[in-house]
């Protein structure tokens, strides 16, 4: 069990490392502030991109954040 706490602690810190450095900046965590989440592409098909969830497609902080309150 400490192995999968170690990773998990790890996952954590490094999600919460981007979420401060993208606040810096004033982007959306999710999309990096593209406001929309790029969907990958195969041979058989193309699907175009998303509209960000978490900021609603604007890129900024300012929005995520509000969208994402605990």
């Amino acid at each position: 069990m400490g192995i999968f706490n170690s990773i998990n602690g790890w996952r954590t810190g490094r999600r919460e490392k981007r979420r401060v450095h993208m606040e810096s900046l004033g982007f959306c965590p999710d999309c990096g502030g593209r406001g929309f989440q790029h969907m990958p592409y195969t041979e058989a098909y193309y699907m175009a991109p998303l509209d960000c969830p978490g900021c609603n497609g604007t890129g900024s902080y300012e929005h995520w954040e509000e969208n994402n309150l605990m």
